[in-house]
């Protein structure tokens, strides 16, 4: 059974950091794309960022605004998202994706799906 379980959400006050991890076991994801989603309360889900199964990453420019870091240790089947300068609006449930071959995350195509920690940053 695959499953991507992600881990660290909680309560951050405005400014910290926190990093968020995700296991991805039932299979091998060495040559799967993985990203991070968010979705807000009463918004839809936005894409965060992606980290190809080559390596190379990719953050969606107006939710990350160069705060988001994502990467992946491919070996334990991990990725990862560390976020700096945490602000109210990052507040949301977070979930990583992992996307197949011809999948494309930064469009929400994915092959599998975690549930999500919530993240609350407070004032």
């Amino acid at each position: 059974q695959v499953q991507l379980v992600e881990s660290g959400g909680g309560l951050v006050q405005a400014g910290g950091s926190l990093r968020l991890s995700c296991a991805a076991s039932g299979r091998s994801f060495s040559s799967y794309d993985m990203g991070w989603f968010r979705q807000a309360a009463g918004k839809e889900r936005e894409f965060v960022a992606a980290v190809s199964w080559r390596g190379g990453s990719a953050a969606d420019a107006d939710s990350a605004q160069g705060r988001f870091t994502i990467s992946r240790d491919t070996a334990k089947n991990m990725v990862y998202l560390r976020v700096n300068n945490l602000k109210p609006e990052d507040t949301a449930v977070y979930s990583c994706a992992a996307g197949g071959s011809g999948s494309r995350l930064s469009l929400h195509e994915a092959d599998y799906w975690g549930q999500g920690p919530q993240v609350t940053v407070s004032s």
